[in-house]
């Protein structure tokens, strides 16, 4: 569907009418038109502001034009420090943008080849099929790569956290699948595409996107990695846990690395983003007609958007880009995600004369709800309705996986735990985490064969899941 461009304004005065009347109809038209959206897209922040699950900013522009930009809520819920348009978030995964952009030009100055093997440039790896990893199969998230965020993670010292630091345990990791015959979204892929960066080009990760990216692009508020005498403009984060209680997670922000953890306002994204769609000053047009995503957006038809999202405990970014008409939508949250996609989605949908869907509280709220007041098999025949607020890219799973562990080991409710743990298996009955979960539930209640049939359970489904294998040896002394 076309984009209706009379929601926005675009024209102050139409230049050369011989109808001033006409022209000064059209303006007024077009304001009203303007505050008009501006009104819709405030009715729809207000439903997420009555949910207690929205504070941050939205900016809305058309052709870099901004028609509507405003903060909402709290910075620093602590000193009462509210969010203003100049408030600096962190981006998450939009970093990878950053990342991929960084590794084309290197490509492009023959300092790398995008077909080569990842041990070309970085050896040390010990599974065999770690040979066959390209650097594609790095940045299209086929590279077998799990996530590198265990539960452990975050009690590393910070130098533990870093680019290097991280691949080098990386070396000793299996791979999910043999690579380049499935693809699983990876943050270590990207860390591990920062390594090969430092390692072509003799400058670290963070220099290579400065000289690349921020100075020619005079990205005046963002930072990288050095985020000193940035306290008072950095927003903290705030998330509701299983349980519903709400937290800062700011002491659980990770360090800056390739995969995430730039901060930047929205201004400076959408100035980035725009120069990656419309100009050539990152990529030359040459790359751009080689590169598959350039071709995919050159099919996509009018008035459909692409766009780009970050978010953990506490943070979600999202910016969505009608490309047909240089229509910018981006929400930075500083509560927990899916909430800047959902709010984005929404004033997207308005620009279309769309009805936005109703917001609702996040999925894994509405679970231990309804769980509460109406047991597990409510939950089992309204799963699907009671989990529409969720990351759409996220596996479902996680969600009656985390409030089990919730109850499990902060609430210390045994019961419930293993009863929702069971729930997810009946669910996921192919899930292998899901059974391995109820076999540590079941272990941890003396249920030793049960526990033993679960792990079995899990293992026939993944063969190499470690945890598994290592609980059932210890059951079975």
């Amino acid at each position: 569907m076309k984009f209706n461009s009379s929601l926005f304004f675009l024209l102050i005065t139409l230049i050369g009418c011989k109808n001033n009347k006409a022209s000064q109809e059209s303006t007024t038209n077009s304001n009203q038109e303007t505050t008009e959206f501006s009104t819709s897209i405030g009715n729809v922040v207000k439903n997420y502001l009555d949910l207690e699950i929205f504070s941050g900013i939205i900016l809305v522009a058309e052709k870099g034009e901004i028609q509507f930009h405003k903060a909402y809520g709290f910075a620093n819920r602590k000193t009462n420090t509210s969010n203003t348009i100049n408030t600096l978030f962190d981006i998450g995964s939009m970093n990878k943008t950053f990342t991929s952009i960084v590794v084309k030009q290197l490509a492009t100055e023959g300092k790398l080849d995008l077909n080569a093997k990842l041990t070309d440039y970085i050896t040390g790896f010990k599974n065999l099929n770690t040979d066959k990893i390209t650097i594609n199969h790095l940045l299209n998230h086929e590279s077998g790569f799990a996530d590198y965020h265990n539960r452990d993670y975050f009690n590393l010292p910070l130098n533990e956290r870093k680019l290097e630091a991280i691949v080098e345990r990386a070396k000793s990791y299996e791979l999910n699948f043999e690579p380049g015959t499935e693809q699983d979204y990876s943050n270590l892929g990207y860390v591990i595409l920062g390594a090969v960066i430092e390692k072509v080009s003799g400058k670290s990760y963070f220099d290579n996107v400065r000289e690349r990216i921020v100075n020619p692009l005079n990205l005046k508020n963002t930072y990288l990695n050095d985020f000193s005498n940035l306290e008072n403009r950095i927003a903290h984060g705030y998330y509701y846990t299983p349980l519903g209680e709400l937290e800062e997670s700011t002491p659980k922000q990770d360090a800056p690395n390739p995969d995430g953890g730039f901060l930047s306002t929205t201004e400076d994204i959408m100035k980035f983003y725009r120069s990656y769609y419309y100009n050539n000053l990152l990529l030359s047009e040459d790359v751009k007609s080689n590169d598959p995503y350039f071709n995919y957006l050159k099919e996509l038809p009018e008035g459909k958007a692409t766009g780009a999202a970050g978010g953990f405990e506490g943070f979600n970014t999202a910016l969505y880009q009608v490309v047909s008409s240089d229509l910018t939508i981006i929400v930075f949250a500083n509560m927990d995600e899916p909430v800047a996609e959902h709010i984005a989605l929404d004033i997207l949908a308005l620009s279309r004369g769309e009805i936005p869907n109703k917001s609702q509280a996040p999925a894994i709220q509405n679970v231990r709800e309804a769980f509460n007041k109406n047991g597990a098999d409510f939950i089992k025949a309204n799963f699907e309705d009671l989990t529409i607020n969720f990351h759409p890219e996220d596996p479902k799973d996680i969600i009656l996986n985390a409030l089990a562990y919730a109850y499990l080991y902060e609430a210390n409710d045994l019961d419930k735990a293993v009863e929702l743990f069971k729930l997810n298996t009946e669910i996921f009955p192919n899930i292998a985490n899901c059974w391995d979960s109820y076999g540590e539930a079941l272990a941890k209640s003396g249920n030793r064969e049960e526990a033993i049939e679960a792990y079995e359970k899990a293992l026939s489904i993944r063969p190499n899941l470690e945890s598994a294998k290592n609980a059932l040896k210890e059951l079975k002394k």
